[in-house]
């Protein structure tokens, strides 16, 4: 359920109503607009009065909200939420490129890549410091150094860095960590989620391979239920019948979806949706036309001796080239 609130109300006013919300055992999410304040209540509303809480003098309107996610609900924060990351950010007027490789392998590395992708326009550096494997035989990434050479990188080029959380125990290797990513395989590893929201880190959290766009959605409200409202959505692309091709299948339409929904940001990521690096510059291109508000890019230096994700990794050339095709397809 939300409340609308009428022209002119004061702070006083919203903290008496919100008091009195509390006091009924719900949850209050507050969204002050520019020209609207909206007061969300949360949890079971069955128990307010809708005719009384119509009748209040502050009260413009009152509005039911059938769907289950309602703190990342677009009726609760008409909005867009803009989340802020260092000295740029994600959901407003810059179009948010985060690229780097699968895998950091080495210091030297990295920072190569770093510095190539800063060259080409990346907004962000991705890297993975901690790799979730199908086989357990495969290489799992350099964990806590992994962190430390992507910092390097960062206090070098000046990018701020993402880089991929396996485990809540892992959280104070992740204190100088800009933006943390909740993979695929976690998005619905709901402890995880818990603790993830009582930061105030930014959180890009993956579509699940198999996840509705309601479970996705669920997936953030956990965060969001924690307190921490700083969220970026990531289409990876969806589990599908033909792996031939494509790895998976890069659902699009999610973009426009998800923007009439939820006031959260949403990027696309071309490389782990195909899995193949000639189709990362159409689908990047497609991503941009139909509303994304970033990418998330594989680059590395030397892609055929890549120790993760080589065929769907960029040179440095290669993705500069892509930057310079995105361009005309990005109007904010």
């Amino acid at each position: 359920m939300i409340a609308v609130l009428k022209t002119g109300t004061t702070q006083k006013q919203i903290d008496s109503l919100i008091g009195w919300i509390e006091s009924q055992g719900l949850s209050v999410h507050l969204s002050a607009g520019e020209y609207q304040t909206i007061v969300g209540l949360i949890g079971d509303t069955t128990k307010i009065d809708e005719d009384l809480l119509q009748s209040l003098d502050i009260v413009e309107t009152v509005k039911r909200i059938s769907e289950p996610f309602k703190s990342a609900n677009r009726k609760f924060h008409p909005d867009n939420t803009v989340v802020s990351v260092e000295n740029t950010s994600v959901g407003g007027n810059i179009f948010a490129v985060m690229a780097g490789p699968c895998s950091v392998e080495s210091e030297e590395q990295v920072i190569e890549i770093a510095k190539a992708v800063k060259a080409a326009g990346a907004t962000m550096l991705r890297g993975g410091a901690f790799k979730p494997r199908t086989s357990p035989y495969d290489f799992q990434g350099l964990k806590a150094e992994g962190i430390e050479y992507l910092l390097e990188a960062k206090k070098i080029t000046g990018l701020p860095i993402v880089t991929e959380i396996m485990n809540a125990a892992h959280l104070p290797l992740f204190e100088n960590v800009d933006v943390i990513q909740v993979g695929a395989r976690n998005m619905q590893n709901f402890e995880l989620l818990k603790e993830l929201g009582r930061t105030n880190k930014p959180i890009l959290l993956k579509r699940g391979m198999s996840a509705t766009i309601k479970e996705w959605l669920m997936s953030a409200e956990y965060i969001m239920a924690g307190g921490n409202e700083n969220i970026i959505l990531c289409e990876r692309g969806i589990r599908s019948f033909d792996a031939q091709y494509t790895r998976n299948v890069l659902d699009l339409s999610a973009i426009p979806v998800l923007h009439e929904l939820t006031h959260l940001p949403v990027i696309v990521d071309p490389s782990h949706a195909t899995g193949a690096s000639r189709l990362v510059k159409p689908m990047a291109m497609a991503a941009a036309a139909c509303g994304a508000d970033g990418l998330m890019i594989e680059v590395h230096n030397n892609p055929r001796a890549a120790l993760c994700d080589g065929p769907q990794s960029l040179t440095p050339e290669q993705f500069a080239d892509v930057m310079e095709s995105v361009a005309p397809f990005i109007t904010k």
